[in-house]
């Protein structure tokens, strides 16, 4: 089974349409819909759709990682971003048994600050802010054993002075687990929609941030550690930035010898599209994050100093009741940033009586087996030595 799945991954890979390498960032609207929704998510390179973790918001990354065992969970985070940008996030999840349907609502928004307003001659008029959110909400369901499937809608507004644009987008995902195996794949398409309206209406409407994303996890049974690859922007092959001042003067005359065989870069065309990470479970309590993402630190790291571009890792502890986790993920030599959040089990933190019982308030469900601690002991030697 495994073997037919890394085939098809790479056949995804090959067979992608080849296209004129571009500058991903800032060529479509609502760009900040691709921004991590939580620290844990920030920790794995800043998106990930096949984690089985016990963390409502991977529910926002794929719709279809919503499940019964998240029930009544809720996420605060806080993104403390570049240029004091503010960027706050909540997730919550709810199982209605009646339905056998798990729903997420995910709030997202972003504050920009105050900017100064001046005319075409530099005259300051007084000043306004800028700032963009987004409302999420999904629903997934269970197919037979081992599939699950899911869809969510997004109401997404960004707002600049006195210019509002809206968009209406859609996020569809399928989950297969086999807890067998300890193996999680997830797939899915994100930002599916439309402008309802423009930043400008004499203007074209603008894309959206449309991508396609394959994610596999791989738990070990005897070893606390999961290991994670994210694939994304499945539907381009070539996203690889084609920097002129990358190119090296060899010629006599310091200029850029043209008769010297191009290069392909396949290598690094294909590591553009993952992401690589890995989760260790210290002791019951403490989970320890890291990951690196390729195609960013291609785009933003210095050659002479490369830095920590490309890398992030995170720290989660479970209480029970409640999980506060942490996060930091370098993008450039010039800074880090960091994230935290804390996720509540509001069915085991209160009660709220009768009414509680007849909305399934306090109710439980079992998640994922393989995401339970692993056993301490060796598997039993069945070889009779």
């Amino acid at each position: 089974m495994l073997k037919k799945i890394l085939t098809g991954i790479s056949l995804t890979c090959f067979i992608a349409a080849p296209a004129i390498a571009q500058v991903n960032g800032g060529q479509r609207a609502m760009e900040y819909l691709r921004l991590p929704n939580a620290p844990h998510i920030t920790a794995l390179g800043g998106m990930n759709v096949s984690n089985p973790d016990k963390d409502i918001s991977f529910a926002l990354q794929n719709p279809s990682l919503m499940r019964p065992g998240l029930h009544n969970n809720l996420g605060l985070n806080y993104n403390f971003y570049y240029s004091g940008i503010k960027i706050a996030n909540l997730q919550y999840g709810y199982h209605l048994p009646e339905l056998e349907t798990s729903f997420v609502l995910g709030v997202q928004y972003l504050n920009y600050g105050n900017f100064m307003q001046t005319d075409n001659l530099g005259n300051q008029l007084g000043e306004f802010r800028a700032n963009d959110y987004a409302i999420t909400l999904g629903a997934s369901r269970q197919y037979r054993e081992k599939w699950r499937y899911g869809a969510s809608v997004k109401w997404a507004q960004s707002t600049l002075y006195d210019k509002s644009a809206y968009a209406a987008l859609a996020d569809v995902g399928v989950t297969y687990m086999d807890t067998a195996s300890m193996i999680t794949i997830g797939a899915v398409a994100k930002n599916m929609g439309v402008m309802l309206k423009k930043y400008n209406p004499n203007n074209s409407a603008e894309p959206m941030p449309f991508d396609l994303q394959l994610g596999i996890t791989k738990r070990f049974r005897y070893v606390p550690l999961r290991l994670i690859a994210t694939l994304h922007h499945l539907y381009e092959w070539d996203i690889r930035y084609d920097n002129p001042a990358d190119r090296e003067n060899n010629n006599l005359f310091g200029g850029t010898d043209t008769t010297e065989k191009a290069k392909t870069y396949f290598t690094d065309k294909l590591f553009r599209h993952f992401i690589f990470g890995a989760e260790i479970l210290i002791g019951k309590r403490i989970l320890v994050s890291a990951s690196y993402n390729h195609m960013r630190r291609s785009e933003l790291l210095i050659r002479d100093k490369t830095g920590m571009a490309g890398f992030a890792y995170g720290v989660g502890i479970d209480l029970n009741k409640f999980q506060v986790q942490f996060a930091r993920s370098h993008y450039h030599i010039a800074g880090a940033y960091n994230e935290i959040g804390i996720n509540f089990a509001l069915n085991k933190l209160m009660g709220i009586g009768k009414f509680g019982n007849k909305i399934h308030w306090e109710d439980t469900y079992p998640d994922w087996e393989f995401y339970s601690i692993p056993p301490t002991s060796a598997p039993a030697d069945v070889s009779g030595n």
